[in-house]
């Protein structure tokens, strides 16, 4: 019997990336004193990717993923 997964980050793979609204709950759940250990086991995101979100946030004041310059866009 084939089960289900709601595990998003096996269906992620490197190609497709978080929606603008996870990172939204990410950062909400970061205000809200969450620790990366609770949103990473609410959400079912890896750690890094949750760190990653963190940072850019913390850093730059921007939530959505930016792209790739071109140097680094597989051809």
């Amino acid at each position: 019997m084939h089960t289900v997964s709601t595990n998003i980050c096996e269906k992620m793979g490197h190609s497709l990336e978080l929606s603008e609204f996870k990172h939204g709950t990410v950062i909400g759940c970061h205000l809200c004193n969450k620790s990366i250990r609770e949103v990473s086991l609410l959400l079912n995101i890896p750690w890094s990717t949750l760190s990653g979100i963190i940072t850019k946030w913390e850093q730059l004041g921007i939530t959505a993923t930016q792209p790739l310059p071109v140097d680094f866009r597989a051809v």
